[in-house]
């Protein structure tokens, strides 16, 4: 999947505006990635290359970071490192068997069980490597230990990382990939992804964001949009 541009391939208007833009700092969006997540990424990434697990991190870390914006009451080093670590599993998951477990009509909860545990396990050996708060790390290990089986969430933090997992599949690359996954158009995609979104969240401040994200996908398919190129 293409990089999204980083560089403008003209500039249309003919001059310089850099020097008009406002300060970045405070600015939704902008700030990136913290130092010390980007500690844990490092370790974590390894783990992240199935089924395109990193690039599901990195969009649902950025998710999970505006939800930490939007409730003040969380505590982010808990959150982020959390949803960094969610799906680490995986990869002590046979690789063909992957998509086997979240398939429409069938699924394997073995499997998820078993990447939940195995990312439990990574989580725990990751934090301590890195000299992570002991109390934090406990935490973090439980919501990375059942954020796809656990009906309920243990908290406000196990909820902001459910809902940032759960969002990223309304995302523009969430259905790109999902759509490949199960050779579905992109319509059937966002139509199946709909299904185990909307309904299943936690906080209102991620459903106001899913109706948001599902109606620019729902766009993408639009025969106006399509015509237009």
């Amino acid at each position: 999947m293409a990089l999204p541009r980083l560089r403008p391939i003209t500039n249309q208007l003919g001059e310089d505006v850099t020097g008009h833009l406002p300060d970045a700092a405070g600015v939704p969006g902008t700030a990136g990635w913290r130092a010390e997540d980007d500690a844990v990424w490092r370790l974590a990434v390894d783990h992240l290359h199935v089924r395109g697990n990193d690039g599901h991190t990195a969009y649902s870390y950025g998710l999970a970071r505006a939800l930490c914006d939007l409730h003040p009451e969380a505590d982010r080093d808990v959150v982020l490192p959390a949803i960094i670590l969610h799906d680490t599993g995986w990869s002590r998951v046979p690789e063909e068997e992957v998509l086997e477990a979240i398939r429409p009509g069938g699924g394997r909860p073995d499997l998820v069980l078993r990447h939940e545990k195995e990312g439990a396990a990574i989580a725990a050996d990751i934090l301590a490597r890195l000299g992570h708060d002991p109390v934090r790390t406990t935490e973090i290990v439980e919501i990375v230990d059942g954020h796809d089986s656990r009906p309920a969430a243990l908290s406000l933090n196990d909820s902001l990382v459910k809902d940032a997992d759960k969002l990223w599949r309304l995302t523009p690359h969430g259905v790109d990939t999902i759509m490949d996954w199960f050779g579905l158009t992109r319509e059937q995609a966002l139509v199946l992804i709909g299904s185990r979104v909307h309904d299943h969240l936690f906080t209102d401040t991620a459903r106001a964001m899913a109706r948001a994200l599902a109606a620019v996908a729902g766009i993408d398919s639009a025969p106006q949009r399509v015509a237009l190129g």
